[in-house]
């Protein structure tokens, strides 16, 4: 899974981050040849390098820290904390600072590389989100970042989640307003952009380009240098290629290059007209057709996943991983789930009220999404807060939604940090065995290799854990399915509603009464080593298939 990239130098290696395998790859650009792999932290997400190219510096999306890498030696100098799920990632244009923005809040943090600790903070909107990126201009002091707003007490296909350009001064702390935010959603008028990805700026300075990867479109603006309008639109919104996620400006800002990542392809665009000058294919899918065509379903805001393109399923679940948020559903307030190991922990949701990935359908005709859906003709009305779905087979009925099935169910697990070359630490063994302590009783529930019994087979297990009460809003509880705990460590807030923000929490102050676990007669220390034990899993690959694994998944290679 490489996500970012960066030339060294003179332009004759560039470096990739490889975000499952964590490590950085040198890549001969006058040949292809991979020359070297450097060994990271876990998650490496954004890079950039020093224009001589000797030193590189790696954000880390899990646990937040950003690596030094001396380019000589290839060897990790120096590791340091930036934000919290850093992704983003810039360089000043002296080499002294840092700027990463966070995934979760869209903060752009600055981090001075003399002593490697965080000096600034410039706080978004309380509701921003999935802020992956971050480019400087090249003249004046300011930084400009693409995320969304996710509004969590909306659930509506026209007002929960909107694209936004965030422009940060880059002055000292005592001005009084450093940051001033774009909605993209009325920029074009009447059209709507989904999923801002990227955006780049022209060398001159004069124009940035936006990518919106839920609708395929980019934006073209005139920079404006009033320190108020900020940018002004160019024309309308550029059709580019299925889910675009990559976009760089010629060093003669007269062609702009854009990865269309589910065509497979960059193309290549005249920078004053948009016309398209050219297209190369750079890859094969190495995935199946199905697992194709339901990522580019998974990925759209456009139709039938969406009639009015304010949201896509990735707006929320992007490329499986949670958004860090607590909704406020109408079945009460629910945290987003991670996707990892879906085909092996059916039934889906908090409530078990879905037995088949194709329900989602439900979803997508639902007021969040507002789509025409994927199965022809009509479905037995949702009967609100009962599990409708339960009563209906989904399966089968849609190439398509079988083949988004395919690829919801498709997301695994990498091995945890927490569990080093996947030996358990001391404390993490001694945790280990008060998890499956009856007396204790965490593994009466977190049972078999996926850690969870969410089974199948019916009646469904469903479990009150005590927490069904903290909610005035919910509707569908008090008895909950038991999620899988691989994985665990990187998906705060916990529990149904999302009270818990820590996993200490889970055990102590969100347990009253041993519902959840017998823990109260546990010592500090002991709740540290079960602590440590469950942010280590998984330690090692849970199996490809189990008796309650569903048919519709992605062939094992």
């Amino acid at each position: 899974r490489p996500e970012s990239s960066t030339l060294l130098g003179n332009g004759k290696i560039a470096a990739v981050t490889v975000y499952d395998e964590d490590s950085v790859v040198l890549i001969d650009t006058r040949t292809g040849a991979i020359s070297s792999t450097i060994h990271v932290q876990d998650e490496p997400y954004g890079c950039v390098a020093t224009k001589d190219g000797a030193r590189l510096y790696v954000t880390h999306d899990y646990p937040g820290t950003i690596s030094e890498i001396d380019l000589s030696t290839q060897k990790v100098t120096r590791s340091f904390q930036g934000g919290a799920r850093n992704r983003g990632i810039a360089l000043s244009p002296d080499e002294n600072r840092l700027y990463v923005t966070e995934f979760h809040t869209g903060d752009l943090v600055a981090v001075d590389l003399k002593s490697g600790t965080v000096v600034d903070r410039w706080h978004g909107h309380s509701m921003d989100n999935l802020a992956r990126h971050v480019v400087l201009h090249p003249s004046r002091p300011k930084a400009y970042s693409s995320h969304v707003r996710s509004r969590i007490n909306v659930i509506d296909g026209g007002g929960s989640i909107f694209p936004q350009l965030t422009v940060n001064d880059l002055v000292p702390a005592k001005a009084l307003k450093r940051t001033k935010s774009f909605g993209m959603d009325t920029f074009n008028g009447v059209y709507v952009v989904t999923n801002p990805w990227e955006a780049d700026i022209s060398h001159d300075g004069k124009r940035i380009y936006t990518l919106y990867s839920g609708t395929d479109d980019m934006n073209v603006s005139e920079i404006v240098d009033d320190d108020y309008k900020e940018i002004r639109l160019v024309g309308s919104a550029v059709r580019v290629g299925r889910n675009p996620r990559a976009v760089r400006v010629a060093p003669d800002n007269t062609s702009v290059y854009v990865f269309d990542t589910l065509d497979f392809q960059v193309r290549r665009l005249d920078a004053n007209t948009m016309r398209v000058t050219g297209t190369v294919k750079v890859s094969k899918p190495e995935k199946s057709d199905a697992w194709v065509r339901g990522k580019i379903l998974f990925s759209t805001a456009r139709p039938p996943m969406s009639s009015r393109m304010w949201v896509a399923c990735s707006s929320c679940h992007p490329d499986g991983q949670p958004d860090g948020k607590v909704w406020f559903n109408p079945e009460g307030m629910r945290k987003t789930p991670s996707l990892a190991g879906l085909a092996h922990t059916h039934p889906l949701h908090f409530s078990a009220d879905r037995d088949e990935s194709q329900d989602f359908e439900y979803t997508i005709r639902s007021r969040l999404m507002q789509g025409s859906g994927l199965v022809p003709g009509s479905l037995p009305a949702k009967i609100p807060f009962k599990p409708t779905e339960l009563q209906v087979t989904t399966s089968g009925k849609s190439q398509d939604l079988d083949a988004l099935a395919v690829y919801t169910n498709s997301f695994g697990f990498t091995m945890s940090p927490h569990a080093q070359g996947g030996k358990l630490s001391d404390g993490a063994i001694r945790g280990k065995a008060l998890f499956h302590d009856a007396t204790v009783g965490c593994s009466s529930c977190h049972s078999g290799p996926y850690f969870s019994d969410s089974s199948l087979k019916k009646p469904f297990q469903l479990h009150d854990v005590g927490t069904g009460n903290d909610d005035p809003t919910e509707k569908m509880g008090p008895r909950y399915d038991t999620p899988t705990l691989l994985g665990v460590y990187r998906t705060a807030p916990y529990l149904h509603h999302g009270k818990a923000l820590t996993l200490m929490d889970v055990l102590t102050t969100a347990n009253k009464g041993d519902r959840h676990g017998k823990t109260s007669h546990l010592a500090k220390q002991q709740l540290e080593d079960l602590v440590e034990f469950i942010k280590a899993l998984p330690y090692e690959n849970p199996p490809s298939k189990t008796a309650n694994t569903v048919s519709f998944v992605e062939p094992v290679k």
